[in-house]
C-alpha cells in the first residue's frame, strides 16, 4: 500500500507525512515514509533542480516505493513534481495507491517559504521552482484534497488522510 502525498514546495508534504507517519507508526510497524528531499540526499545530491532532474529524481522515489510496496511494506511518500505521466504510472503501477494531494495557493506557499526558494526565485537566484518558472501539474484525480488555506492541525489532518484508507483506518489509536 502506498499513501503519495504531493504539494507544492511549502504545501506542507513532509509535515503531514511526519505527522501521519507517527500517528500509525506504533500500531503499524510495517510503515516506512519516504521523503523525497531524503531520497535526493541519498543519492548524493547529484541531480540539479531541472525538469528533467525532478523527473528522474520521482523515478527514483517510485522504483525505491514499488519495491518497498510489493514486499507488504506499507509506504507514505512525499514528492513535489506531480507530471500526470508519473502519477498515472503510480496508479497503475504502485498496490493500493492513495493520492493525497496538498492544494496550496502559491501566495500562501511564499509567504511560509520554509526553505527560501520562493524568495531566491524573486531575487532571479535561484531558476527551476515549482510554480514559478517550471509549471505545477496540479494532480486530476487525487483520492484527498487538503486545502492548505484551512488551518487545521498536522495531527488532525494525519487522522483525516488514516481515516480514508481502510487499512490505516483500522491501525488508528482511539482519540
Amino acid at each position: 500500500m502506498v499513501i503519495w502525498i504531493t504539494g507544492i514546495s511549502g504545501a506542507g508534504k513532509t509535515t503531514l507525512s511526519v505527522a501521519l507517519y507517527e500517528l500509525l507508526k506504533p500500531r503499524l510497524p510495517e510503515l516506512v515514509l519516504i521523503d523525497g528531499d531524503a531520497v535526493r540526499a541519498m543519492f548524493g545530491e547529484n541531480l540539479d533542480y531541472s525538469e528533467a532532474s525532478r523527473m528522474v529524481q520521482i523515478k527514483r522515489i517510485q522504483a525505491l516505493v514499488h519495491y518497498l510496496a510489493r514486499q507488504g511494506i506499507v509506504v507514505i511518500a512525499a514528492a513535489l513534481y506531480a507530471h500526470p505521466d508519473l502519477l498515472a504510472w503510480n496508479r497503475a503501477n504502485l498496490p493500493g495507491y492513495f493520492e493525497v494531494y496538498i492544494k496550496a495557493p502559491l501566495h500562501l506557499v511564499r509567504a511560509r517559504d520554509p526553505k527560501g526558494l520562493y524568495e531566491k526565485a524573486a531575487r532571479g537566484d535561484m531558476p527551476n521552482v515549482v510554480g514559478v518558472d517550471i509549471p505545477w501539474h496540479e494532480p486530476s484525480r487525487p483520492d484527498m484534497v487538503i486545502d492548505a488555506t484551512i488551518s487545521d492541525t498536522p495531527s488532525a489532518l494525519a487522522r483525516r488522510v488514516a481515516g480514508a484508507v481502510p487499512r490505516l483506518a483500522a491501525a488508528l489509536p482511539r482519540a
